[in-house]
């Protein structure tokens, strides 16, 4: 089976010596997950790319944050994923007072009539 890209995190395979991406919905799941994860500055040569979703773990979580982090993965999606359109992005708890918030990124890719969900907790 023909692969795009290694799947991250690296894990063995003894099929291709290390798993891999077969599927476009995978890799644009991927490339997404990283833009959020990575913080600008981060990447080598593209300096302003990534949301840096962990510098938002120490302020303290109001409906401005929420707005603050959908306009920066709206903003960097469109300068560096432009195929892919969101559609939501929604934010909830899993518990009170558990110093964590998880996001869910409603998202869809037309070039291959593709829906998907990712979601990602911090």
């Amino acid at each position: 089976m023909a692969s795009i890209s290694v799947r991250l995190p690296l894990t063995r395979d003894n099929t291709d010596g290390f798993g891999m991406i077969t599927t476009i919905r995978d890799m644009v799941k991927q490339n997404l997950k990283m833009l959020i994860l990575t913080n600008p500055g981060e990447r080598t040569m593209i300096p302003l790319y990534g949301v840096g979703i962990t510098q938002f773990l120490f302020e303290n979580v109001d409906s401005d944050v929420y707005a603050r982090i959908d306009a920066k993965i709206r903003e960097q999606v469109n300068d560096y994923i432009n195929s892919v359109t969101i559609q939501a992005v929604n934010f909830y708890s899993i518990e009170p007072d558990s110093n964590r918030v998880s996001l869910r990124i409603v998202y869809s890719i037309p070039a291959i009539a593709v829906d998907d969900i990712l979601e990602i907790t911090i």
